[in-house]
C-alpha cells in the first residue's frame, strides 16, 4: 500500500502542490475568525449545576466580575490640589465609552433627609471642587461618618481609598476591553504625573485584559522561537540549506493549518491553545528529519534520487504513521474530559498531528524531487562517531551491569513517589504571572488594604415574594453577614441590609450611632421615607444610589437577595476550604431553623470548582491515552509480554517527571495537567521504534536475544537520541514564558524527553535481555514487515531484500 502511495505522490506532485496551496490558503483565511478568550469559568462544563445557577444569577443581578478597581494610598492625596486632580481623574474615567459607573471618593453620594416631604434623597458630598483645604477636610470628616462606605471605599485605618469602575457587560468579553483598559491607564498615568500618587489596578476585567495581552504576545514569541529552533536544528543536523528550506516549508504549512483549525472551529485563544502552534511545530520537525534522513540513507544505497524518495515513503510510511498516531493519542485523551478548554486543545492538537504527518509525507518528497541529488558533503552526517561511541559504552553496561541499571531505576522510582506525593492541585487567579509583576503586586495591595478584590456572591431565597422586606428575614441576613465579616480574607458584605442601615442613619441626620437595621420603633418611619424616595425615581436611574442598590441586590419579586463580597486570591485549594469549612457551615448555622435558603456562587467560586474538574480530567485523559496507546502497541506486536516491556521504561520516565514536578513545587493547573498524557504519547514512540526493529532482527536473522538487543541499540539508538534532543530543544522554548504554568510545562516536557531517552536506551534493552523469550509469531510479522527502522543502513540486504520485489521505474524529470 505504501509503495502505491509513494508512487502516487511523486507522479502527481503538481496536482498535490495545487491542492496544498489552495487548502492551505483556505485554512489561512480561517485565521480571521480567531479571537482572544477572556473567560475564567470555561473550565467548568456548561451543564454543571453550579454553572447553570451562575448563569441564572447573572440574568437576575447582572455581571459579578465587571469591576476594575484602582487603589491609592498616599496622604498627599488629601491635599487640596491633588484632590482636585483626583476629581478630574474620576470624571475622565466616567467619560470613557464602555464605562457604566465610577464609584470614587469625589463622586460619593449620601442619603439626605427631607423632613417636609418625608423622604430621603441622594445628595453628592462633593458638589463642586473644594475651594480650600479646610472645606476639603470638613467634607472628608463627613465621609468618615458614613458607615456604608467604611472599609469599602476608604480604609478606616490607613486612609487608603479605592475607585470602583463598572464596565459595560457587552464589552467585558470582547476585544473592546483592551482599548478601554488602555484609556484608563493613560488617564491614570497622567494623574500620577500630576500628583506623584501611585495607582494600583486590580479586578477580574483588568487581570483578564493583562493576561490576554500577554497570551497574544507569547503566541507570537513562541511562533518565532519555534521557527528559529526549527531552522537551527535542521541546519545543525544536516548542514544543508535545501534541507532547511524544505523542512521549514513543511512546518509553515502545518502552522497555517493549526491556526486555521482553531479559527474554523470557532475556538478562542486561551493560555492553553496559544501553545498549540509552537507545540505542533515541535512535533513536525522530527517527522521532517526522519523522512529526509531516510531519503539520504536510501540514496547512499543505490544513488537513484527518485527511487530513494519512493522507498522512503514506502518503508517509512507506516512507521511514521504509527508514531504520529501514538502522539495524537496523548492529545486526544483530552477530548473525553468535561472541560471545554481541554477538549478544544485535544481536538486541535489531535487533528493537526495527523495533518503534520500527511503534509510532511507530501511536501518533503516533492520538494526534494525538484532539488539536485545530495552530494557527499550533505551525506557526511550519516557517519557520526561520537554517537556510535556513546552507544557502544551503553551497550557494554547493559550486558555487564544489568543489576546496576535495575538498582538505579528502583531508587529513582521510589524517590519519584516521594516527589509525586508533594504535588498539589492548586490554582490562583494570577498564579501564572510572576510574584514580582505589577499585576500581582497590585492585587496584594488590595488584599492588604481591602481584604481582596475577587468577586464572591451569595444569594438568599426568602421563600416568598417581598420576603426581603420582612424584618425577621433582614435580621437573619445581618447575622449571617456579621459572621462573614469576621473572616480576615473577606471584605465587608454589601447588600440591601447595608442600604437599609444607611437609610436609618440618614433618617437620624446621618448620625453614625444609628447605622443599623430599622427597629420595631422606627421601622415604619424609615421605610416611609425610603418608599417616598424610591417611588419617585426611575428603577433604571444609575445615578441614584438607592435605585442602583435595589436593582443590583434584590430581584424584581423581592424574594431573592444578593450579598456581594470580595475575597483574597486564596488559591483554589484554600478557597474550597473556606467554602466548605467556613461559609457553608455559617449558612447552615444561621438559616437552618428558617425558611431561608442560601447559595454560594460567583466567578471566584466557579474558578475554584474548575480546579476540581481539572483533577478528574487529568486522570481520565491519562487513562484514555494509556488505553488507546496500549491497544496500538498490542495491534502492532500481538504479544502481551512485549507490550508490558514497552510500557515499563515509559512509566518510569513519567514517574520521574512527576517526582520532579513535586520536588520543584509545580502545581497541577490547566497548563501543567496535560503534561503526562502528552508526554506518554510522545515518549512511547522510542519504545515502539526500538521493539519493532528488535522483533525484525529476531524473526528474520534468527539471532540470539542479546545479539539482537545490541544490534538494535546501535542501529535505532541514533534516531532515539536525535529525536529526543530535537523534542527537548523544541519544548524548552516554553521556559522563556512569563506565565508560570507555561514555563513549568516547558521544564517538565523537555525533561521527560531526556529522561525517556535514557530509560529507552538502558532499561528497555536490559528488560529484553532479562525477560523476553525471543519468540515472534507469523501474525506479528504482518505489521512488522512494513514497520521499518529510521537509521538502519543495510536493511534491504539484512531484512527486507528476500521479501520485497523491486521493479525498475523510470526516473521522473
Amino acid at each position: 500500500m505504501w509503495t502505491s502511495i509513494a508512487k502516487f505522490i511523486i507522479k502527481n506532485r503538481t496536482l498535490l502542490i495545487i491542492f496544498l496551496v489552495v487548502s492551505t490558503a483556505f485554512m489561512g483565511y480561517q485565521m480571521r475568525n480567531l479571537e482572544m478568550s477572556y473567560d475564567y469559568t470555561a473550565v467548568v462544563p456548561v451543564n454543571d449545576p453550579e454553572m447553570v445557577y451562575f448563569r441564572d444569577f447573572k440574568k437576575t443581578f447582572g455581571e459579578d466580575a465587571n469591576i476594575i478597581a484602582i487603589g491609592l494610598q498616599d496622604s498627599a492625596l488629601y491635599e487640596l490640589k491633588n484632590f482636585q486632580h483626583l476629581q478630574e481623574f474620576t470624571k475622565g474615567l466616567s467619560e470613557i465609552p464602555g464605562i457604566v459607573n465610577v464609584t470614587a471618593l469625589p463622586g460619593l453620594q449620601y442619603l439626605a433627609k427631607d423632613s417636609a416631604q418625608k423622604k430621603l434623597y441622594p445628595e453628592k458630598i462633593f458638589k463642586k471642587h473644594p475651594s480650600s483645604q479646610a472645606e476639603l477636610d470638613s467634607l472628608l470628616r463627613f465621609v468618615n461618618q458614613l458607615q456604608f462606605y467604611k472599609d469599602q471605599i476608604i480604609n478606616s485605618e490607613n486612609g487608603a481609598t479605592g475607585i470602583l469602575v463598572s464596565i459595560d457587560k457587552t464589552i467585558l468579553n470582547s476585544p473592546k476591553r483592551l482599548p478601554l483598559t488602555k484609556a484608563m491607564m493613560e488617564l491614570g498615568d497622567k494623574f500620577s504625573a500630576q500628583t506623584g500618587v501611585k495607582l494600583h489596578y486590580a479586578g477580574v476585567p483588568f487581570v483578564r485584559s493583562v493576561m490576554s495581552t500577554k497570551v497574544k504576545k507569547e503566541l507570537q514569541l513562541f511562533l518565532i522561537l519555534s521557527v528559529v529552533v526549527t531552522i537551527v536544528t535542521i541546519f545543525a543536523f544536516f548542514k544543508a540549506w535545501d534541507a532547511v528550506i524544505g523542512c521549514t516549508l513543511a512546518v509553515m504549512v502545518v502552522l497555517l493549518w493549526t491556526v486555521g483549525t482553531m479559527g474554523l472551529f470557532g475556538y478562542k485563544i486561551n493560555l492553553l491553545t496559544a501553545l498549540l502552534p509552537a507545540i505542533i511545530i515541535v512535533m513536525t520537525v522530527p517527522t521532517c528529519i526522519y523522512l529526509l534522513n531516510k531519503y539520504h540513507q536510501e540514496y547512499v544505497e543505490h544513488g537513484d534520487k527518485n527511487l530513494a524518495l519512493i522507498r522512503t515513503i514506502a518503508k517509512l510510511g507506516l512507521a511514521a504513521f504509527m508514531i504520529n498516531a501514538t502522539t495524537a493519542a496523548g492529545f486526544i485523551g483530552s477530548i473525553f474530559t468535561d472541560v471545554a478548554i481541554l477538549e478544544e486543545f485535544g481536538i486541535v492538537a489531535g487533528i493537526n498531528v495527523f495533518v503534520a504527518f500527511f503534509i510532511c509525507l507530501v511536501v518533503i518528497p516533492i520538494f526534494f524531487s525538484y532539488m539536485p541529488a545530495p552530494n557527499e558533503k550533505k551525506l557526511r552526517y550519516l557517519y557520526s562517531k561520537p554517537v556510535n561511541s556513546a552507544l557502544t559504552w551503553v551497550d557494554k553496561r547493559i550486558n555487564t551491569h544489568p543489576n546496576w541499571i535495575y538498582g538505579i531505576t528502583i531508587v529513582a522510582t521510589l524517590l519519584s513517589f516521594w516527589g509525586i506525593y508533594q504535588i498539589k492541585a492548586v490554582s490562583y487567579m494570577v498564579d501564572d504571572l510572576p510574584e514580582d509583576s505589577d499585576v500581582v503586586q497590585d492585587l496584594r495591595f488590595f488584599e492588604r488594604n481591602f481584604q481582596g478584590i475577587m468577586p464572591l456572591e451569595i444569594v438568599i431565597n426568602t421563600g416568598e415574594k417581598r420576603g426581603v422586606f420582612k424584618l425577621k428575614n433582614l435580621e437573619k441576613i445581618e447575622e449571617f453577614e456579621q459572621i462573614l465579616s469576621g473572616h480576615h480574607n473577606i471584605t465587608k458584605p454589601v447588600s440591601v441590609v447595608e442600604f437599609l442601615k444607611a437609610a436609618r442613619q440618614a433618617y437620624y441626620n446621618n448620625n453614625p450611632e444609628f447605622y443599623g437595621l430599622p427597629t420595631k420603633m422606627d421601622r415604619s418611619f424609615v421605610l416611609l421615607y425610603l418608599k417616598n424616595m424610591l417611588g419617585k425615581s426611575s428603577t433604571k436611574d444609575t445615578s441614584n444610589i438607592g435605585s442602583r442598590l435595589i436593582n443590583s441586590f434584590v430581584d424584581s419579586t423581592g424574594q431573592y437577595v444578593r450579598i456581594s463580597m470580595k475575597i483574597a486570591d486564596l488559591g483554589s485549594y484554600s478557597m474550597d476550604t473556606t467554602l466548605s469549612n467556613m461559609i457553608r457551615p455559617a449558612i447552615e448555622k444561621t438559616f437552618a431553623s428558617t425558611k431561608l435558603k442560601a447559595n454560594v456562587t460567583g466567578t471566584t467560586v466557579l474558578f475554584a470548582k474548575g480546579n476540581a474538574y481539572l483533577n478528574d480530567s487529568l486522570a481520565s485523559s491519562l487513562i484514555t491515552a494509556f488505553v488507546v496507546i496500549v491497544l496500538m502497541i498490542g495491534v502492532l506486536f500481538l504479544n502481551l509480554r512485549v507490550v508490558i516491556i514497552s510500557l515499563i521504561p515509559n512509566f518510569v520516565a513519567l514517574l520521574i517527571t512527576g517526582g520532579l514536578m513535586g520536588f520543584m513545587g509545580i502545581a497541577l493547573k490547566p497548563s501543567t495537567s496535560l503534561i503526562f498524557s502528552i508526554s506518554f504519547g510522545i515518549i512511547v514512540d522510542s519504545s515502539i521504534h526500538y521493539l519493532a526493529h528488535y522483533r525484525q532482527e529476531i524473526f528474520y536473522k534468527k539471532i540470539a536475544i542479546r545479539q539482537a538487543v545490541s544490534d538494535t541499540l546501535m542501529e535505532t539508538g541514533p534516531s532515539i537520541i536525535y529525536t529526543s534532543i530535537i523534542l527537548f530543544v523544541g519544548f524548552v522554548i516554553f521556559v522563556w514564558s512569563s506565565f508560570g504554568g507555561t514555563k513549568s510545562l516547558g521544564i517538565l516536557m523537555s525533561a521527560s524527553m531526556l529522561i525517556s531517552m535514557v530509560t529507552n536506551l538502558t532499561l528497555l534493552p536490559t528488560l529484553l535481555n532479562s525477560f523476553d523469550t525471543g519468540k515472534v509469531s507469523k501474525d506479528e510479522t504482518y505489521m512488522l514487515e512494513d514497520f521499518d527502522n529510521f537509521y538502519l543502513e543495510h536493511e534491504d540486504e539484512e531484512i527486507d531484500l528476500n521479501r520485497i520485489a523491486i521493479r525498475k521505474i523510470n526516473p521522473i524529470d
